[in-house]
């Protein structure tokens, strides 16, 4: 009977470590997108734009930073106008009265999924010294669009995760608390007003950051959390033994 228990509870203990380590990787969604988020990452509404970024570690949360941005449709929420909107340089000014114009390495329509969507490249047009690739669409009557900005100095070692996320990208819409602009707003406009919110831009050009901190915990740490797994089960594993002589 206590080896039957003890047995019980090893296998218990295994499939909850597997349940634990497919849990660090999570999907998002919300009313009208989502997509494979990768580990550390958390999505938060500013305004009725989602920002995402890295929670876990100050430094790379300052790397690079994902906006969710979708309105209902209006005249000029098609792929074609998208396209020739993305297909053109950006100016603006920066805090410091500097005029930056954009870069444009890119502007194409493609398939993800089944929906087509027309994906972008630009240096420099939503933040100094940053890339930013527009992933924009327009499904049952919304427009969407994603925008994932990163360090140019760290591009390298985002572009295989933001491929990731934009393979597993969909877009669809649910009315019931659709949080959605309304159509006489422009798409861009919005993602960028969420860049401009001051807690949002002070995680990227290393501002502090006004929203409170989460102590750090042993418990957060995978390699502590798993290590602990691995020692119980090696304990009971000996009792067993024990048992049997």
């Amino acid at each position: 009977m206590r080896k039957t228990i003890a047995l019980s509870f090893i296998i218990s203990l295994f499939l909850f470590s597997t349940f634990s380590i497919r849990a660090h990787a999570s999907k998002f969604a919300n009313q009208f997108v989502e997509f494979e988020l990768p580990a550390g990452w958390v999505c938060l509404l500013e305004g009725s734009e989602w920002v995402c970024q890295n929670q876990q570690d100050a430094t790379k949360k300052k790397e690079a930073i994902i906006v969710l941005a979708a309105k209902i449709q209006g005249d000029q929420d098609t792929l074609d106008q998208y396209q020739n909107y993305l297909k053109n340089p950006k100016s603006y000014s920066t805090p410091q009265g500097k005029t930056i114009t954009s870069e444009v390495r890119y502007a194409q329509t493609k398939n993800i999924g089944d929906q087509p969507w027309v994906d972008a490249l630009h240096l420099e047009s939503e933040i100094s010294g940053f890339y930013t690739r527009y992933i924009a669409t327009v499904k049952d009557g919304i427009g969407v669009l994603v925008t994932y900005s990163v360090n140019k100095n760290k591009y390298q070692d985002y572009a295989a995760m933001f491929e990731a996320m934009v393979k597993s990208l969909k877009a669809f819409r649910r009315d019931g608390g659709l949080n959605a602009a309304p159509a006489n707003s422009n798409l861009f406009s919005n993602a960028k007003a969420a860049l401009s919110n001051d807690t949002v831009f002070g995680n990227i050009d290393g501002a502090a950051d006004e929203k409170p901190k989460k102590k750090p915990s042993l418990m957060d740490d995978p390699m502590v959390f798993y290590g602990g797994i691995a020692v119980g089960a090696l304990v009971l594993l000996m009792i067993l033994k024990k048992m049997k002589k």
